[in-house]
């Protein structure tokens, strides 16, 4: 491998934000026509090492060289140059434009639109892309637009890409096709630095490893050489035990359940349509599906944030229309983790403390608040969940995503819920802190806690949930038991290829398992149907 040709050398990248490094003597090899996996935990480095390749940081110390050539990289358009291109997690496009307008944003090319398609359609066809250049991107799937954005770095003659987080929220046949697209691009001599927290697929397409932890490297390894358990331990810096199982334990009845819920968006489009299922205690149902399909809809619909037409009910009553303060007023104990941490989960402004007020604050009891037992709280919470944080008064916006999860997690927690809605609770989480949630919801899960696990990574979901809800376009294509399915039929389900909400073996029948009987469920539609029109 010495002998090969070298695309990047950092040599001693430093950087630092307010006095704390985030990046300290880094050095980074990667060699033309290769992958290279960059791993770590949150607060590793590792974004911060990738924007200083991409041109949106500058090093303070320390030298890169592109091609063997001293580089100076001072704005993205440079990285264009050295013939660096990133394609972010959360995608840089236009969505009103097409995906040839996008293409070519910025770009200065004076030929012809048909010469310039015929240039974007020779690229397509070397690497095996599917695009329609015609299609505004809003009309897009995650995958056509993640595909848009490669196909936008190599037009512009990128050699060496780097992809953050690129299978987040693909299915596992749209994996499969950007690892053949990768492969290609490796094969033809091309560069990439892949960056992910899914170790099964770093085993399966990289060619070496990069391990950074606390903003210093640590190691560079063969990946035909090593194994998920030494690279977890090298990112943590001690032996972990890398254990994640579905607890197995009997299921109680059902004590959420739902009924022909039709769900609209914020623009007056329909999230979920015509869904039905229902919620065990002592039981994990999952929820899988591609992003925007209504999952974010289901959960706030679920807590009392978003109107629907159906009908909810918590062990056999009804809760239609009620505000999650109503939900709380009857005694019903359900906590909500959301995907949007600092937006719908925590008020970011506020410290620890103060969010953890906002739980049990209680308008009716007047501005009286019991700000010690908060404080208090607040300290046994940063104790059990290994919080990093200057003191119980920090303001949640200057944590790291990992320890924000945490505060959040152990907040909805400590209310000591007998239903928990959770949306991707480890996104973005490195694996320590990950494993640290799934043992969370496991001990809930064995106080007879009702969970409904929104997640992104089927491995996960197949591993570690008891049942499988899949959506399609807001509409469930069937329920499945972990043990009797695979990912190739829930990836098929994700995209509506398979539809098995007809087979009775498949999906939750409500005649034999529900807490309401048909005639219950019967009268409380019409009662929903009554309210809505006064």
């Amino acid at each position: 491998m010495e002998n090969r040709e070298i695309a990047i050398q950092c040599n001693n990248i430093s950087k630092h934000f307010k006095g704390v490094y985030a990046n300290k003597n880094i050095n980074l090899t990667l060699y033309k026509g290769e992958i290279l996996s960059i791993l770590g935990e949150n607060g590793s480095g590792k974004t911060t090492l990738m924007n200083m390749l991409s041109g949106i940081y500058q090093p303070e110390e320390g030298e890169i060289y592109i091609n063997g050539e001293l580089a100076s990289i001072h704005s993205p358009k440079d990285a264009f140059t050295y013939g660096i291109g990133m394609v972010h997690q959360h995608f840089k496009l236009v969505e009103v434009f097409t995906a040839l307008e996008n293409i070519i944003l910025g770009i200065n090319d004076r030929r012809s639109v048909k010469e310039i398609t015929a240039s974007i359609k020779e690229i397509t066809s070397k690497y095996g892309f599917e695009i329609d250049l015609n299609k505004k991107i809003y009309n897009m799937s995650v995958s056509e637009k993640q595909t848009v954005e490669i196909v936008k770095v190599l037009y512009r003659n990128a050699n060496i890409l780097i992809l953050d987080e690129p299978t987040a929220v693909l299915t596992p046949q749209e994996i499969d096709k950007l690892f053949f697209v990768m492969e290609k691009m490796r094969d033809d001599g091309k560069s990439i630095i892949i960056i992910t927290h899914k170790l099964n697929e770093v085993m399966r397409i990289s060619d070496r490893i990069t391990i950074l932890r606390k903003g210093e490297y640590i190691t560079t390894l063969n990946t035909n050489e090593t194994n998920e358990k030494e690279i977890t331990e090298f990112m943590v810096g001690r032996k972990i035990d890398l254990k994640l199982e579905r607890l197995r334990i009997l299921a109680g009845p059902p004590v959420l359940e739902a009924r022909n819920l039709r769900i609209l968006k914020d623009d007056g489009t329909v999230a979920i349509e015509n869904l039905n299922f229902f919620l065990r205690g002592g039981q994990i149902l999952g929820v899988a599906g591609i992003a925007g399909c209504g999952q974010k809809e289901l959960c706030e619909a679920i807590v009392g944030l978003r109107p629907y037409e159906g009908v909810i009910t918590h062990k056999g009553e009804s809760i239609n229309g009620f505000t999650p303060q109503m939900i709380k007023d009857i005694g019903i104990r359900m906590s909500f983790i959301p995907e949007d941490r600092l937006g719908l989960g925590l008020a970011p402004d506020l410290s620890i403390t103060d969010n953890l007020l906002l739980k049990t604050y209680d308008e009716k009891k007047g501005i009286l608040v019991d700000r010690k037992s908060a404080r208090n709280d607040a300290v046994q919470l940063i104790e059990r969940y290994k919080v990093v944080t200057p003191s119980t008064e920090t303001p949640v916006k200057n944590l790291s995503g990992g320890n924000v999860q945490k505060i959040l997690v152990g907040r909805e927690i400590g209310n000591d819920p007998n239903v928990i809605i959770t949306a991707y609770p480890v996104r973005g989480l490195d694996i320590n802190s990950s494993y640290m949630i799934y043992d969370i919801l496991n001990e809930e899960k064995s106080k007879n806690t009702a969970i409904l696990f929104v997640g992104e990574d089927l491995d996960v979901l197949m591993t570690f949930c008891d049942k499988i809800m899949v959506l399609c376009h807001g509409v469930n294509m069937g329920i499945v038991h972990t043990k009797n399915t695979t990912k190739e039929e829930i990836g098929l389900m994700m995209t509506g290829s398979l539809d098995l909400t007809k087979d009775n073996k498949k999906i939750f029948g409500f005649a034999d398992d529900s807490l309401v009987t048909d005639e219950k469920w019967e009268e409380l539609l019409r009662e929903d149907q009554i309210r809505r029109k006064k």
